[in-house]
């Protein structure tokens, strides 16, 4: 079997001209609020969904450890942080929902927002009573939508460990496998256990979740995953983008990439609860728009996805195509943060449990 790194790669032909939005993201406007609250998730009521999987199982026969010297450093520390979600964590703590949604009522006036202007919306007339429930729908939904975006990261990192054809790379998969099983375990335990109620998928979260699922290179389900994350480790992509010259897939990583970012902001727009409270598209959209939190979330997911984008070369490829929708969107400052290259090498430097800067 050939060596992927050594492979020599046929230049391909010019591809075609980059997608549009509405190829990519299924609108023309990507900053349309009412399209992005209009996507409500669904959840098949056999409770379970099926997405084709077209990828190649890869064995190696080179078993030699360490021939890559970073994954093996972080095979290494990913093994000594390993914990245990149901007996590490403080379970027996007490958690009053109500409690807390009413605090966060009395601390922002209405709901999570500062004192929105609801005049002429259904919400006019919401009370306190109202609010609070709103608050507990709210963590209800975030949680279960964390939940399930763990999930989506375990089915990639176990198809990583089949595909990746590098033996120190799926050792290391293989302990983030088991990274993001117990974050399932410990969020839905959580939800079951603390909280009131959980939300089926977001139906932006879930169109990320397929894309990245059904594609059947490893790479590609790799980047996908890391921008899914918040982009928390995409500088370990780094060297992988840097094997191919092919036009083609860098043309592709571009548009996953802004595909990815797009989703990732949308899907934190908590438009399953709004459709559950009877609030319309429009209406969500104005209210929301109020809202600083939303706004606080997507300057720290954007502070961590356009830097890291920069530093594996796509901002500024095939004529800046990137950079011009990072602008559209209005995030491109933030290509002067720093990336987070050095967060790979601290994500695993011990137990939660041993640790004392958690």
């Amino acid at each position: 079997m050939a060596d992927p790194e050594e492979a020599a790669i046929a230049p391909a032909d010019t591809p075609d001209p980059m997608r549009s939005n509405l190829e990519l993201i299924g609108r023309h406007d990507v900053n349309d609020a009412v399209a992005i609250y209009s996507l409500i998730g669904h959840q098949e009521p056999e409770g379970t969904h099926a997405v084709e999987d077209a990828c190649l199982a890869e064995f190696t026969w080179d078993y030699d450890k360490g021939a890559r010297p970073k994954l093996d450093k972080l095979y290494e520390k990913a093994k000594n942080a390993q914990w245990n979600g149901r007996t590490d964590l403080p379970w027996e703590t007490e958690v009053d929902q109500e409690a807390i949604a009413r605090e966060v009522y009395l601390e922002g006036g209405r709901g999570n927002m500062a004192n929105p202007d609801l005049t002429g919306t259904s919400l006019e007339t919401w009370g306190e009573k109202e609010w609070i429930q709103f608050n507990v729908e709210q963590q209800n939904w975030t949680l279960s939508q964390f939940m399930h975006g763990e999930q989506g990261a375990l089915l990639c990192t176990a198809k990583i460990v089949e595909t990746v054809p590098w033996i120190d790379a799926k050792y290391y998969a293989a302990t983030q496998v088991v990274d993001e099983a117990r974050h399932v375990e410990v969020f839905s335990r959580y939800l079951n256990e603390k909280c009131s109620g959980h939300y089926q998928v977001n139906g932006h979260l879930g169109l990320l979740l397929d894309d990245i699922i059904a594609d059947p290179r490893w790479d590609m389900t790799y980047l996908g995953m890391q921008v899914m994350v918040e982009g928390l480790a995409l500088a370990a992509f780094s060297f992988m983008h840097q094997l191919t010259p092919e036009p083609l897939l860098k043309k592709l990583l571009q548009e996953f990439a802004y595909e990815a970012a797009v989703r990732m902001r949308d899907r934190m727009a908590g438009q399953e609860v709004w459709d559950r409270l009877g609030i319309s598209p429009k209406e969500a959209a104005t209210i929301a728009a109020q809202d600083p939190q939303r706004n606080e979330f997507s300057s720290v997911l954007f502070s961590k996805i356009v830097p890291n984008c920069k530093k594996l070369g796509l901002l500024d490829a095939a004529d800046g195509w990137l950079r011009a929708k990072f602008t559209e969107m209005g995030v491109i400052a933030f290509e002067h943060y720093d990336d987070t290259t050095l967060e790979i090498d601290q994500a695993a430097e011990g137990s939660p449990a041993q640790r004392t800067d958690l």
